[in-house]
């Protein structure tokens, strides 16, 4: 019964319902599991959106760095080099403090200096640099005979890639994109140990993880927690991505669709 109290007092408490102030003593394995799962919602929530919107971000980069136009290839190739040349850890701090400093300029921009919207930011740009070269390279690797029968079906333009260019680029690239997928999620624990803060002590599930290991003096118990939950959390993303996946590729025999292949990039 008092497990289903602490559930009920912190659950949503990331989010702003609930108990306002953390535990100050005891500090339960009940208190643990709910405190770093209500944190989750806000690492969910940065990986869903920042997937969502990159996807499309990632695409015209894709697209510019493939143009033939010389202006719109170098600025796509710059992009993509930017994000991906520079730590995840830096862009966060950097983009806090020039968010800080416009802030102070201008009142536009005080949301900005706030994680749910600034670091989001940040993750969605960073994604788009990393998918837009994994669907550029799916591109270059699209067989010529595809788009020599567009061509012979009298296809051009946009419903030349619409139709053509676009599923098959997305089928090549989905394993890859999976993978980009799951490592966005995990990093979204950067974004409250970088320069934004977690207002009233509302981070995510590694911000709440941290907090019981300073407090017990045992990191043994909250941050095993934290990797359950992750690993539940990849699970989740391998099904729903090798859904859409097996959507993307049933036009092929069994024998022909790529597999998915867990590689783990060990510096981000």
């Amino acid at each position: 019964m008092e497990c289903l109290d602490t559930i009920a007092d912190y659950a949503f408490r990331s989010i702003g319902f609930g108990e306002r102030l953390l535990p100050r003593e005891g500090y339960t394995l009940c208190q643990q599991f709910t405190l770093i799962g209500s944190g989750m919602i806000w690492n969910i929530y940065f990986g869903v959106v920042a997937l969502i919107a990159g996807f499309g971000l990632a695409t015209a980069v894709a697209v510019g760095k493939a143009s033939n136009n010389r202006v719109i290839q170098k600025l796509s190739a710059w992009f993509i080099f930017l994000f991906r040349g520079s730590p995840l850890f830096i862009q966060f701090f950097f983009a806090y403090f020039v968010f800080l400093s416009l802030k102070g300029q201008y009142a536009f921009f005080d949301p900005f200096t706030s994680a749910w919207l600034g670091a989001l930011i940040v993750l969605f740009l960073n994604t788009s640099a990393y998918t837009g070269e994994i669907f550029y390279g799916a591109l270059q690797s699209i067989p010529k005979g595809d788009i020599e029968a567009a061509d012979a079906y009298g296809l051009s333009g946009w419903s030349r890639f619409r139709r053509v260019i676009w599923p098959t680029m997305l089928r090549l690239a989905w394993p890859a994109y999976t993978n980009e997928g799951i490592f966005l999620f995990h990093s979204t624990t950067l974004v409250f140990f970088s320069g934004f803060p977690a207002w009233q002590q509302r981070g995510d599930a590694l911000y709440y993880a941290s907090f019981f290991a300073d407090k017990t003096f045992n990191p043994f118990v909250p941050y095993p927690i934290l990797a359950f939950y992750f690993i539940l959390l990849t699970l989740l993303i391998i099904t729903i991505m090798g859904r859409i996946g097996k959507r993307l590729n049933r036009h092929l025999p069994q024998d022909a669709k790529p597999k998915f292949r867990f590689r783990p990039q060990i510096i981000r």
